[in-house]
């Protein structure tokens, strides 16, 4: 059993994840209005996956590394994980505020790999930083805080998609005003939250035998393949089982984000991008407000879903978001009034909660501290893999067997989730300390 660490308290909780605030808004207008920026440059419809192959791709080689590299880091001054938050943060800051200058699709391309390298080095240490600094009944309301942020961050960058169009009109170049004043907030945001995250969180010192583990593998770049190497071939059996859930949970996600804006133009405004430039506005900047309110339902949600977690288990209300989540996107691609999408992505926005924080308590009591950051990325490599196979594969699944129809990708995206739903129900874990194991759960 690992030794106690001091209990923080709520508002202490709150101080640690603000980062993951700014992390999040920049996922956000990845999500919302990256896409709509490359309709705006001139992209097709098939060619968007590829497009978007930046993220994946640099989460897969990134976070791994980093993780790697933040195990073995220690300084005094500046810590463990603190490091690679800072690095990320102006690394995000730098690439949105030069997002909205792209005139050409290969700039905006370019922008986007550097924006993902970004926050993927600042994200990936806020997952061990939970597990460094909490035990094990504080860790549902530590990542649950992180659903939290996300939901938060990613409600103000889609809800700036519906708003800012009101105020900053016209156009620089082929891109919008309004994406200029969303994405200099973001930049903002990004180095900003991360700065007081930073201020108002100390970590904890690593113990001289900790010290002494990491002084007997040196820090270097080589070495992190070899410890990513060692970590996959004694990966505990529930990392595999979750990969089964994340193969379709994160393959479905990518295809609505990727096909959210024209789904909704299809079929509430009858557009495309081509047909009618000022009325895909419309619809783009409506389906901002639609992914602002699930994310609201995300952030309202999180904290109910730790009282749900210590009253079964992580692994049923997964797999009940999920559900709930994968009827939600089915609904979604009938939907003729504008109006009633709120209810029908509020599903997703349940689902998106239990996402972001709900698997990482089944892995965390099967995974050794002294391995939290490599193991933490290597859980991102599980969610990119997935990605980087819809990017590579989802353009001829648009083609050849969805008619090139948004609306069908989105229904496509439901099913996949109802498939990582049951999927969920073959996990079997290590139960958390204090943790309620259910008959039903499987363990």
């Amino acid at each position: 059993m690992q030794p106690s660490k001091p209990r923080l308290t709520f508002a202490q909780i709150i101080n640690m994840n603000v980062g993951f605030f700014g992390i999040q808004y920049s996922f956000g207008l990845q999500q919302s209005a990256v896409n709509p920026i490359y309709d705006f440059l001139g992209a097709s419809p098939d060619e968007i996956p590829l497009l978007n192959l930046a993220g994946p791709v640099t989460g897969l080689i990134v976070q791994p590394i980093i993780g790697a590299l933040s195990d073995k880091t220690w300084h005094p001054r500046f810590g463990r994980r603190k490091p690679y938050f800072f690095i990320g943060a102006m690394l995000c800051s730098l690439a949105l505020f030069l997002y909205p200058f792209s005139s050409a699709l290969w700039m905006a391309v370019g922008l986007l790999w550097i924006l993902d390298v970004g926050n993927n080095t600042a994200m990936e240490p806020y997952r061990a930083f939970i597990a460094d600094k909490l035990n094990d009944d504080q860790r549902p309301t530590g990542f649950q805080t992180q659903s939290f942020f996300t939901g938060l961050g990613q409600t103000l960058a889609n809800v700036s998609l519906f708003v800012f169009p009101i105020f900053f009109l016209g156009k620089t170049g082929a891109i919008p005003n309004w994406v200029f004043a969303s994405f200099f907030l973001g930049a903002i945001c990004s180095v900003g939250t991360i700065w007081w995250s930073m201020r108002t969180t100390p970590e904890i010192p690593p113990t001289e035998d900790e010290l002494r583990h990491m002084r007997s593998s040196p820090l270097n770049l080589f070495s992190s393949f070899i410890e990513i190497g060692r970590a996959i071939g004694s990966m505990p059996r529930v990392m595999w089982q979750l990969g089964l859930v994340y193969l379709f949970q994160w393959y479905a996600l990518f295809c609505y984000w990727q096909n959210s804006s024209k789904s909704v133009a299809l079929s509430v405004w009858k557009t495309t991008p081509v047909e009618n430039s000022t009325l895909y506005e419309e619809a783009v900047g409506w389906t901002g407000l639609v992914n602002g309110w699930y994310n609201i339902v995300t952030f309202l949600s999180a904290f109910a879903l730790v009282w749900f977690v210590k009253k079964s288990s992580p692994k049923i209300v997964h797999f009940v978001c999920l559900v709930l989540a994968g009827i939600g996107f089915i609904l979604f691609a009938f939907i003729e009034n504008k109006y009633l999408l709120f209810p029908a992505i509020t599903g997703f926005g349940i689902g998106w909660a239990s996402m972001m924080g709900i698997p990482y308590l089944m892995v965390v009591p099967s995974i050794p501290k002294e391995r939290y950051g490599v193991y933490m990325g290597i859980i991102n490599m599980m969610i990119v893999i997935p990605m980087t196979l819809q990017t590579l594969t989802f353009g001829f699944v648009m083609e050849h067997w969805l008619q090139n129809d948004s609306s069908y990708a989105i229904v496509f995206a439901g099913v996949l989730l109802l498939l990582a739903a049951a999927a969920t129900l073959l996990i079997k874990y290590k139960p958390a300390d204090g943790e309620v194991v259910l008959a039903s759960s499987g363990h």
